[in-house]
């Protein structure tokens, strides 16, 4: 089954990370996924920019709004996520608390049964 695994974090704090400290938490970062890696489970992992480059778009009464920006305020923001493929939802939690154990601050990880949807084929 693949999961999302959601990585939120303060967004303050981690886009302050001198360029040592980013190096340094990605080299811990790549050593707990790198065994995923090299046995096929890994699927994409992405690192969204700050939520001041985002833009929304919200159902309006009639057109749908575009907002610059972020929406919604928050301590924690969406930054990253990975979709792995695991046995277990036991797997998944187990990978979460080891990207845990090596991000610095606060991070929370969400895992989600993951879905992945191929317009015109019809196994999904």
């Amino acid at each position: 089954m693949l999961y999302a695994i959601l990585c939120y974090a303060n967004e303050e704090t981690v886009f302050s990370w001198t360029k040592e400290e980013e190096d340094a938490v990605m080299a811990k970062l790549y050593a707990v996924q790198a065994p995923l890696a090299e046995r096929g489970k890994l699927g994409p992992v992405g690192r969204l920019m700050p939520t001041t480059a985002a833009t929304t778009v919200r159902k309006g009464k009639e057109e749908p709004l575009v907002l610059d920006g972020p929406f919604a305020e928050t301590k924690e923001a969406l930054l990253g996520f990975y979709v792995v493929d695991f046995d277990t939802l036991e797997e998944a939690v187990s990978f979460s608390k080891e990207l845990s154990a090596v991000n610095p601050g606060s991070t929370s990880y969400e895992i989600r049964p993951f879905y992945v949807f191929r317009p015109g084929d019809p196994s999904t």
